[in-house]
C-alpha cells in the first residue's frame, strides 16, 4: 500500500492499493520534489466521480504505467471535496490553457508547485506519451518550463477576479432588463433548462428567475420556471423510485442521467422545490420534497445526526446498474401490475437507454393526462404506481449498492440543513424540523470550535489535526443558521452564525478588495490566494456571505455588515448584463436592493402559529424575527400586547397588526 493507506478520505483510500507511489497533498511530497527536482503530477477528483474510476483502473492500476509516473514525478493524489483550494488553483489553470476542465483533474507542476501543463481524463496510451514528453521537456528546455509557468501563474492569479468599484450605487429595475435579456437567450423553451446536452439542474439560477417572475411579475419566465421544475421532476435524472436527483442528464431531455447522487445538488433542489410549492402550490413539488428527504435520511444521514457526501454512480463496475431494469425484471415483480408500471415509466422491452435491455424511468405525462387516455380514475392510477414503486424498491434494496463517500462537509451539511429549513417553511411537516435539528446540533458539537470550522467531520481524530476550513464552510453553515432561525426565533442560532461571519471578515475578507479569499490568512499559503466570485452548480462563496451579511446587518442593525455586503454587490453589478448566468446568487441579492426587504417581527404568545401562518404567503423579499422573548434590536419593545405582526422596512415600521390578513395588507399596498 501507498501513502494514501492513512487518510480518512475514500476517494483517497480507493487508491491507498495502486502501484502509483501516491502521496497526499503536504509538507513530505512538496518536500520531496523540491529536494530531488522532481516535476510534480497533482491527479484530483473526488469519491463518485465515474471517469475518475475509469483512469484509475485503466492507469493508475497499471504496473507499467505506475512505473513511469514513480520514476518521474512525485505523485499527489488530492479529494477535490477536501482540498478545493488546490482544485481551485489546479483547475483554473487548467481552464486557461483549454478553456473547459472537469475531473479527473490532472496537472503537471514545477517544484515548487506552478503547472505547466494539465488537463482531464486521458486515454492509457496518451498518458503515458505526455508523461516522457513532459519529463523530457523539463530535463531538456528548464528555462520554457520556467517560463511558461511564470505566465499561467500569474494567469491563475488574475483569473476570475473583480476590481474594487467605489462609491454609492442605486439600482432600479431597469438594471435588470439587460440581465434577463441574457438569461432568456439560454433557456430551453421546449425542455427547460440552459442549452443542450448535457443538462444541470442548477438551482441557484431556478432561485432567482422564480423570484424575479414574482417581483416583476413576468408570465413568460414563470412559465419557464414551471417548465423546468416540471421537466426535472419527471426526467431519468430524478429517482423515482427512491427519491433524489442525481447530479446532472448526459443528454438534452433529462432522460439518462450520470448516477452519481451529491448531497449538494439534493440539499439545493430541496430548496428550490419548497419555495417553487409556497410560490405556486403543486402537488408534483411536495412529492419531490418528501422524496428527497427520505432519501437523505434514508441513504445519507449519519447515526451521529451529519450527512453524507455522495453515492456513486457505479455499483459492481457499472454505471448505472443498481437503477436500471429490463422489462422482464419489472414484468417478473410485478404481475398483472406490469402493464401500467411500463406505461407510467415508459419501459420497453428493447430498454430506454444505450445498454440493451435496460431502462431509465421516467414520466412524459401528467397523471390526469394518463389517466383520461387510460380510463382510470386519477388517485386510482396514483395508488397502483405507489404500490408497484414499493415493490421494485424492495427488490432494488437487495442489489449491491453504490458506493458511498462517507465524508462528512461542513459547506455541504450547511446546504442540505438549509433546504430542511425551508421544507419545514413551506410544509410544517415537524419530521423537517426535528431533522434539521438533529443536524444543526451535529454541527455545533463536532465541526465548530468556537467561532471557527472544521471542514471535514473526522471521527476519533483530534479537532486541532482537523484542519481550516474554507470560505464555503462559512458560508453555507452561516446561512443554513440564519434560516434555523427563521422557522425557529431560537437566538442561540443567529448568535453563532453572527460569530462564524465575524471570524470569516476577521480571515478571509480584503478591504482593499471588497472581496473574500476562498482560505483563511492564517492558513496554508499556496502558489495564488484566490476568490470564489462566479455562481457554478453551488452558489459562490462570496455570493452567499454576500446575501449572509446583508440579513445579519438587518438583524443586528450593524451598519458594518450591510456595508460590505453592498461593496461586494457593487463590485460585481457591472459584470451582470454580460455574463448574468454565471452570476444567479448575486442577482438574488440585487433584486433584495432594489425590491427591499420586509423585516417581519412577530411576538407574543401565539408567534408559533402566526409565523405558520405568514409562510404560507410567498414574500421571498422578507426576513422573519420574533418570539416570546428576544434580544434583537428590531424586537425592542415589542413583547408588551400579546401577539402581534409587525411590518418594518429601511428602519419604519407599521402598526403592529394581530391577525394575518391585516399584516398582509401592510406588504401589498
Amino acid at each position: 500500500m501507498n501513502r494514501l493507506a492513512n487518510s480518512t478520505s475514500p476517494y483517497l483510500l480507493q487508491h491507498a492499493n495502486n502501484p502509483v507511489n501516491w502521496y497526499p497533498w503536504g509538507p513530505e511530497a512538496l518536500k520531496k520534489a523540491k529536494d530531488e527536482n522532481k516535476l510534480i503530477l497533482v491527479s484530483i477528483g473526488y469519491s463518485a466521480c465515474h471517469w475518475c474510476h475509469v483512469m484509475e483502473h485503466e492507469s493508475f492500476e497499471d504496473a507499467d504505467v505506475a512505473s513511469v509516473m514513480n520514476e518521474y514525478f512525485v505523485c499527489i493524489k488530492v479529494d477535490r471535496e477536501e482540498r478545493p483550494d488546490v482544485d481551485q488553483i489546479y483547475m483554473s489553470a487548467i481552464q486557461l490553457m483549454s478553456g473547459r476542465g472537469g475531473w479527473p483533474l490532472n496537472c503537471i507542476c514545477l517544484p515548487d508547485q506552478r503547472p505547466i501543463y494539465g488537463g482531464t481524463y486521458f486515454r492509457k496510451n496518451d498518458w503515458t506519451s505526455l508523461l516522457f514528453n513532459l519529463a523530457d521537456f523539463y530535463k531538456t528546455k528548464p528555462q520554457e518550463a520556467e517560463d511558461y509557468a511564470v505566465r499561467l501563474t500569474e494567469g491563475i492569479k488574475q483569473y476570475e477576479s473583480v476590481p474594487f468599484v467605489a462609491g454609492q450605487a442605486k439600482y432600479t429595475q431597469a438594471d435588470l432588463q439587460p440581465i434577463i435579456a441574457t438569461w432568456r437567450r439560454y433557456i430551453d423553451d421546449k425542455e427547460g433548462g440552459f442549452g443542450g446536452a448535457p443538462k444541470f439542474p442548477m438551482p441557484n439560477n431556478w432561485v432567482f428567475l422564480m423570484r424575479y417572475a414574482h417581483l416583476m411579475k413576468d408570465k413568460g419566465i414563470a412559465e419557464k420556471v414551471k417548465l423546468t421544475l416540471k421537466k426535472m421532476a419527471y426526467g431519468g435524472i430524478y429517482d423515482h423510485i427512491g427519491g433524489g436527483f442525481a447530479r446532472y442528464a448526459v443528454d438534452g431531455v433529462w432522460h439518462v442521467p450520470h448516477f452519481e447522487k451529491m448531497l449538494y445538488d439534493n440539499g439545493q433542489l430541496l430548496s428550490l422545490y419548497a419555495e417553487a410549492y409556497t410560490w405556486q402550490p403543486d402537488p408534483l413539488y411536495k412529492k419531490v420534497v418528501q422524496e428527497i428527504v427520505d432519501f437523505v435520511q434514508r441513504e445519507l444521514t449519519s447515526p451521529e445526526g451529519g450527512f453524507y457526501s455522495a453515492l456513486d454512480a457505479d455499483s459492481e463496475g457499472i454505471e448505472g446498474k443498481f437503477y436500471i431494469f429490463a422489462k422482464a425484471e419489472i414484468d417478473e415483480i410485478l404481475g398483472d401490475e406490469a402493464e401500467l408500471f411500463n406505461i407510467y415509466f415508459n419501459v420497453t422491452e428493447e430498454g430506454n437507454w444505450e445498454e440493451e435491455h435496460s431502462n431509465v424511468f421516467f414520466r412524459r405525462e401528467d397523471d390526469e393526462a394518463l389517466s383520461a387516455k387510460l380510463g382510470l380514475p386519477v388517485n386510482e392510477l396514483t395508488d397502483r404506481i405507489a404500490a408497484a414503486k414499493q415493490k421494485i424498491f424492495d427488490v432494488r434494496s437487495k442489489r449491491v449498492r453504490p458506493g458511498l463517500d462517507n465524508k462528512i462537509l461542513a459547506s455541504w451539511n450547511g446546504l442540505m440543513l438549509k433546504g430542511l429549513c425551508d421544507a419545514y417553511r413551506a410544509f410544517n411537516e415537524p419530521a423537517y424540523l426535528e431533522l434539521a435539528l438533529q443536524n444543526a446540533l451535529f454541527i455545533s458539537n463536532n465541526l465548530l470550535r468556537g467561532a471557527r470550522i472544521a471542514r471535514v467531520y473526522k471521527p476519533n481524530v483530534a479537532t486541532d489535526n482537523w484542519g481550516e476550513a474554507f470560505l464555503d464552510d462559512y458560508a453555507n453553515v452561516v446561512d443554513s443558521l440564519i434560516a434555523l432561525y427563521e422557522v425557529t426565533f431560537d437566538e442561540s442560532w443567529l448568535i453563532q452564525a453572527q460569530k462564524l461571519a465575524d471570524y470569516a471578515l476577521a480571515h478571509y475578507y480584503s478591504a482593499d478588495g471588497g472581496i473574500f479569499y476562498f482560505t483563511a490568512d492564517n492558513d496554508e499559503q499556496l502558489i495564488a490566494r484566490k476568490s470564489e466570485i462566479m455562481d457554478g452548480v453551488i452558489p459562490s462563496s462570496n455570493s452567499v456571505m454576500a446575501r449572509n451579511l446583508k440579513k445579519l446587518g438587518l438583524f443586528f442593525d450593524n451598519d458594518g455588515y450591510l456595508d460590505v455586503s453592498a461593496q461586494m454587490l457593487r463590485n460585481i453589478v457591472p459584470h451582470l448584463a454580460k455574463y448574468g448566468t454565471a452570476y444567479p446568487n448575486w442577482t438574488t441579492l440585487l433584486l433584495d436592493e432594489i425590491f427591499g426587504v420586509y423585516e417581519i417581527a412577530i411576538t407574543g404568545p401565539d408567534f408559533e402559529t402566526l409565523r405558520q401562518q405568514m409562510e404560507q404567503t410567498y414574500i421571498p423579499d422578507k426576513i422573519m424575527l420574533g418570539g416570546n422573548t428576544g434580544t434583537l434590536p428590531l424586537l425592542a419593545g415589542k413583547f408588551e400586547s400579546g401577539s402581534r405582526i409587525y411590518v418594518c422596512r429601511d428602519k419604519t415600521c407599521q402598526l403592529p397588526a394581530d391577525n394575518l390578513a391585516d399584516a398582509l395588507k401592510q406588504i401589498n399596498n
